[in-house]
């Protein structure tokens, strides 16, 4: 299902730029861009796997991983296919690094109505890199809000400044990969640069969406306490109220042949990130993972893999009377 994209700029001849990611993309006619999704035809942009669904799953919020955003609800998660990134761990790769468009056609009116059918509260742009996608992410987003549902992205963080301002009013939650702290490593593993991704942070958090941040550590290339130092540091420079997840990495895709991060190595991290940040987990390990608060220290959301039970009282701790950050209705 083809539609004109709406993320592009018009150049010289029969050329285009698409500005929905930041490789901004100068795509000649019948050619696509990075992603491969995105189109040109005869002078016009166009999104090439819009309603065409390759995963969809009911998934608890706590998944994406989103732990102060509408705990112990279910997401409606979908995801089509490609990416802007090139990454040798990615653990969806069979979907997002596939050369060629597959999936079920579905209209918007079809989502809406399976995410209410599974009485969900949101609906989750997940899988494969929502960015790439971003106009039928736009428009499912926009019907879905209007009716009472909440959107969440599950993004890389390329997106442009005018994909977030594209997206912005009906987006509510980002959980955005911080994948490194370092240029090398986003060029070398993901075909990408680091600065896009913390300019999208900032400015995410500048629009109001809620925004948590995930950082897989992949043996042997990201896993120095330094980087998880520059890290944490990064995150509380934008507010130390945004929560971290530190996810553990599991052999995958090109990296297959790399051991799981040290779990040692990760309750170190998390240590660090407590020394700068509010809220800091540890994900892909079975270990309890509670919300606790940072004034009294007492636990306001008792957290087991994707068990919750929340002790919450108006958004304040019960104990202290605390304000604890997220969007909890």
């Amino acid at each position: 299902m083809e539609k004109e994209c709406e993320l592009y700029v018009k150049d010289k001849g029969k050329r285009v730029r698409c500005s929905a990611c930041a490789h901004r993309c100068l795509i000649g006619n019948k050619k696509a861009g990075i992603c491969g999704i995105r189109v040109n035809l005869g002078g016009k942009l166009f999104l090439m796997n819009c309603g065409r669904i390759a995963s969809m799953n009911v998934d608890p919020i706590e998944k994406k991983p989103l732990y102060h955003f509408l705990p112990g609800t279910k997401s409606f998660s979908i995801g089509t296919s490609g990416c802007n990134f090139r990454c040798g761990f990615c653990q969806n790769f069979e979907i997002s690094q596939l050369k060629g468009i597959i999936g079920d056609e579905y209209k918007i009116e079809n989502i809406f109505e399976l995410a209410i059918k599974n009485k969900c509260k949101s609906i989750s742009y997940t899988y494969n890199e929502p960015t790439i996608f971003i106009e039928f992410v736009h428009d499912i987003a926009k019907f879905s809000k209007m009716r009472g549902l909440k959107n969440v992205l599950v993004t890389n963080g390329y997106e442009t400044k005018e994909c977030i301002d594209y997206i912005s009013s009906y987006v509510d939650a980002m959980n955005i990969d911080l994948k490194s702290f370092s240029e090398e490593f986003y060029s070398k593993n993901c075909g990408a640069k680091l600065k896009p991704v913390l300019e999208t942070i900032k400015y995410a958090h500048q629009k109001r969406i809620w925004i948590e941040i995930t950082t897989l550590v992949v043996t042997g290339e990201n896993d120095s306490e330094k980087e998880m130092e520059e890290i944490a540091k990064f995150i509380a420079s934008i507010d130390k109220n945004i929560p971290w997840h530190i996810s553990r990495f599991f052999p995958m895709h090109k990296m297959s042949d790399k051991n799981a991060t040290d779990i040692n190595f990760l309750k170190k991290a998390y240590t660090i990130g407590k020394k700068h940040l509010n809220y800091v987990y540890v994900g892909n390990i079975d270990v309890e993972n509670p919300t606790i608060c940072p004034k009294c220290g007492i636990k306001i959301i008792e957290r087991y893999g994707y068990s919750t039970k929340s002790n919450l009282r108006l958004n304040v701790c019960f104990n202290c009377g605390e304000k604890i950050a997220g969007v909890w209705e």
